[in-house]
């Protein structure tokens, strides 16, 4: 696809998003949910960059305004007001990531004591850590583009936060655990497993952040080397093949974040990169031969294909930083890892046509994850900004 007919599509979806949601014009109640918004962020922020339209920017900082104000307090049906940290109205400003961020879920979370639903639980708000990593990479991303350390500051101060409530170390272990779901004020956890990828994305992200403070010179920024050194703890020896297309495509991008993070001389070079690439292989493999892009499109899930989408997009960038700058060895495994990944590259524009036809968009799958499905149509139709360090 031609990069302006992207840019193009891109502009159009996110200007029917900031219209469905409240973001512009400013609905009386917007509505916010913070995966959405993480892309969302980026997307209007690669718009500015390719347009040079300072309206777009201008709605990326309204939205971080929007979900902190709203997602960083008690919700509307909570007996509970204010700040979620607990912190008065004016502090509560100055540090809105302090006490983590809802999730922005339809139902309200489920208290101590009532009775556990499988099913109703993914209706019901609470904090999902990996919903937080994801709006730290976008704040890091508009500190970036605008050159302002506060956005920073708030991911590193969302990243302690998130690190401390999540994690815990079992009564009958040494290695710290996660929990995957944790309630609105983190007083107490919704569900004790594990996610699968949580540890991989706080590694990467914590590095990430760390990384980006070094623009600032001798700024005083939160200091997360302990979290990195649990993060490294609990992420060593895991298996992260996962047959999931969201999941592959959230290995891609860490790589590709690792791949950055080493070349720059953030991290030291460890072979967490190669069992991700591995572990990302393997997984494709298996997807690609049960050959699910071939079913109608009331059998598919829009924004978990999105997700594959987007991390392949991230092992071609792969492929053209490690020929620009030969960091790596011309006998280092990435070389044969990347070559066999781009052979599923075809999957990108097989996924992003069959979603831009019209009458796959009138499926119910689609209908009922609109707002994801439309935003991470647009980060793989234009994923630079979402894939930039």
């Amino acid at each position: 696809m031609e990069k302006n007919t992207s840019i193009s599509i891109v502009s159009e979806i996110m200007n029917e998003f900031a219209d469905l949601t409240g973001l512009s014009p400013v609905g009386n109640m917007p509505r916010r949910y913070l995966w959405t918004d993480a892309f969302a962020v980026c997307n209007f922020l690669e718009l500015y960059r390719q347009t040079g339209d300072a309206e777009y920017k201008e709605l990326a900082l309204r939205l971080v305004d929007q979900v902190h104000t709203i997602l960083g307090q008690h919700r509307e049906d909570d007996k509970r007001t204010g700040w979620i940290s607990g912190l008065d109205k004016q502090e509560g400003l100055k540090h809105p990531t302090i006490g983590g961020l809802r999730i922005g879920k339809r139902l309200n979370e489920r208290r101590p004591g009532d009775v556990f639903d499988e099913h109703l639980e993914w209706e019901r708000d609470g904090q999902y850590y990996h919903y937080l990593t994801k709006w730290m990479h976008a704040l890091n991303c508009v500190s970036r583009v605008t050159g302002d350390s506060a956005y920073i500051i708030w991911a590193m101060e969302l990243a302690k936060t998130a690190h401390a409530r999540f994690t815990y170390l079992p009564s009958s272990g040494s290695r710290k655990r996660m929990y995957w779901k944790m309630s609105i004020d983190l007083s107490y956890p919704l569900v004790k497993s594990m996610g699968h990828l949580d540890p991989l994305d706080g590694f990467v992200t914590y590095n990430q952040l760390k990384a980006a403070t070094k623009k600032f010179g001798k700024l005083t920024f939160p200091d997360l080397e302990a979290e990195i050194a649990d993060m490294a703890d609990i992420c060593e020896g895991t298996n992260w093949v996962t047959d999931d297309p969201l999941g592959i495509g959230e290995l891609l991008l860490n790589a590709f974040k690792l791949v950055q993070l080493t070349i720059n001389g953030n991290i030291k070079q460890t072979d967490m990169l190669e069992n991700l690439l591995d572990s990302s292989f393997r997984g494709l493999e298996y997807f690609a031969s049960s050959n699910p892009l071939k079913l109608p499109a009331e059998y598919r899930l829009a924004f978990r294909e999105f997700g594959l989408a987007i991390g392949l997009h991230a092992v071609q960038k792969i492929q053209k930083l490690i020929k620009q700058k030969p960091f790596f060895d011309k006998k280092h495994p990435l070389h044969v890892w990347i070559e066999s990944l781009m052979r599923h590259a075809p999957i990108v524009e097989m996924i992003e046509k069959f979603w831009l036809e019209s009458t796959n968009r009138k499926a119910s799958t689609w209908i009922e994850h609109r707002d994801i499905n439309m935003v991470m149509l647009a980060t793989s139709l234009a994923p630079d900004e979402y894939l930039t360090l």
